[in-house]
């Protein structure tokens, strides 16, 4: 299946630094000042100053997406981020990558639902070479026939692939269902019949819609002053249209109470709950933000975890997380389990909504997940540079201050008892739409979409990749993955993420972005 394409970035004598550069990790957070650099042409960007080792990281983002693909278009935003480095200016393909193998730089495009980002890493010494290669690409794709055809056909195989994909098919089903003729509810990969039919001129099309100054964030970490900063910025982005011309995205709520269940002889039932979310900027965030720590985020201590798995053993994996897209967000559920234990699974989950619907959680509790969320901090988020820029540019994107690092763990400790059960009893006393992929079931008890099961004599495994959304997470992380139909890409590339395990059906089969609605998610645990 496509779900979430893989990660081609080009190695290169980068990979000697690698372990050079989690030195940046020691510095913590009090280390990591932000400044803000304004080109002399007037491009902007964040940028953390680093002589640790001599490298430069460069992560970028156009707002857009493939939720800016054209009716009848899906997957244009995808094919076209596969492509920037199979030819740009006057360098084919293979000239290209020549040429980005000789510099030492490692170059990534991938396309979220919500925006486009990139990124290059470079060796200090050669940096004329790296940014000259980004510039082209940036600016100039070539989008010649053979790459291009030679990239559809690799999506088109995996696009086949998926039409035998339960998942797969389910996913669609449910984004259907909660978001109906919504962008959001689309195939972000496409369809056989949208991706055959895309040519060379969408591309070039696409890209002069989207690449503009106006729907750009540039973060930068590493051995670069801002002087010198300004001076690529304009380089690289300087001749960019000012302004993007992107088609209005209406803001969605997703539909509750709605049930899909997806019958298909699967050895292990797959179950999704979902219920309202919180906006980032909302000021009630961290609040939610912590209530579904306690019921589901915590990998090994959260409320889901210890009644399904180590109690029950019904599920490999079991998490909740709050989501955010620039047009929606949700708090979902998920795990899958065993055919034979599918119902009681369902109910179990919905008694421990009820529960801290009803009830609240704990002074300790709360205490627990305030202790982990600040301390989790710096260890998922700067523990290199390439992940620093990572959680830079997602501040930006979510639209948080430049002194988020400093005033995050104040205002997480201020959060009050009342204020988190407040939140959690306003977004969970909602019905949730329920996502079941397997087996017909009957359920036990009362409670929404009581269908749906599988079998299996493993306790069940997290949800597929491809269905699950970002992490529970305070601030979004953001790609430096090359779109490419070929392997899944590992959520190291994309950022760090919280601490779940099972997620629950996202809103794209294969968001990139993981929510770069937020800055970069807390920790890794079973993701996407």
């Amino acid at each position: 299946m496509i779900g979430t394409f893989g990660i081609h970035i080009r190695k290169s004598a980068l990979a000697f630094f690698a372990v050079a550069s989690l030195a940046v990790a020691g510095k913590a957070e009090a280390a990591v000042e932000i400044q803000e650099v304004v080109s002399p042409g007037g491009v902007k960007a964040w940028l953390v100053e680093d002589y640790t080792v001599p490298l430069v990281s460069m992560k970028f983002a156009f707002k857009g997406g493939s939720s800016q693909d054209p009716e009848g278009k899906s997957g244009l935003a995808k094919l076209m981020t596969g492509l920037f480095d199979e030819g740009a200016g006057d360098l084919d393909r293979a000239a290209f990558q020549d040429a980005l193998d000789v510099s030492g730089a490692e170059m990534g495009f991938s396309a979220g639902i919500d925006e486009i980002t990139g990124s290059m890493t470079w060796l200090a010494e050669r940096e004329d070479e790296a940014v000259h290669l980004l510039t082209l690409a940036v600016n100039d794709p070539r989008f010649d026939a053979e790459p291009v055809q030679r990239m559809k056909s690799q999506f088109l195989t995996s696009l086949i692939a998926d039409e035998r994909d339960p998942n797969t098919l389910a996913g669609r089903k449910w984004r259907k269902a909660i978001y109906g003729d919504h962008p959001y509810a689309r195939d972000s990969d496409g369809t056989k019949e949208t991706m055959g039919g895309l040519t060379a001129e969408d591309l070039r099309s696409f890209h002069d819609s989207q690449f503009a100054q106006d729907n750009l964030f540039v973060a930068v970490v590493g051995a670069i002053s801002a002087e010198d900063l300004g001076k690529r910025l304009d380089t690289i982005f300087g001749d960019l249209p000012e302004k993007a011309k992107l088609r209005e995205v209406l803001e969605v709520q997703a539909k509750l109470g709605e049930r899909v269940h997806y019958e298909y002889p699967l050895p292990q039932t797959s179950l999704s709950l979902l219920y309202p979310g919180i906006e980032r900027e909302d000021p009630r965030f961290f609040a939610a933000y912590l209530a579904n720590h306690i019921l589901g985020g915590g990998t090994f201590s959260s409320r889901l975890y210890e009644e399904v798995r180590e109690k029950r053993g019904l599920a490999y994996g079991v998490g909740s997380n709050l989501s955010n897209y620039d047009h929606a967000s949700n708090w979902g559920i998920g795990t899958a389990t065993r055919s034979d234990r599918a119902a009681e699974t369902l109910d179990l989950i919905r008694d421990e909504v009820s529960k801290i619907v009803e009830g609240g959680v704990s002074e300790d509790e709360l205490e627990a997940a305030k202790n982990y969320v600040t301390g989790a901090y710096a260890i998922a988020n700067f523990d290199s540079s390439s992940a620093i820029a990572s959680t830079v540019l997602g501040l930006q994107l979510a639209g948080l201050p430049r002194d988020y690092i400093e005033t995050r763990e104040a205002t997480i400790d201020a959060v009050t008892l009342d204020e988190v059960n407040e939140e959690a009893k306003r977004l969970l006393s909602a019905e949730p739409s329920v996502l079941i992929v397997g087996p017909a079931f009957e359920q036990t008890s009362a409670g929404p979409a009581g269908d749906g099961a599988l079998n299996g004599d493993d306790g069940g495994q997290p949800l597929p990749s491809d269905l699950q959304p970002s992490a529970d997470n305070d601030n979004a992380a953001v790609g430096d993955a090359k779109s490419g139909p070929t392997e899944r890409a590992p959520e190291a590339e994309t950022g760090p993420v919280d601490d779940q395990e099972a997620k629950p059906a996202s809103i794209d089969n294969n968001d990139d972005r993981q929510d770069a609605s937020e800055a970069p998610p807390e920790m890794e645990a079973g993701g996407n």
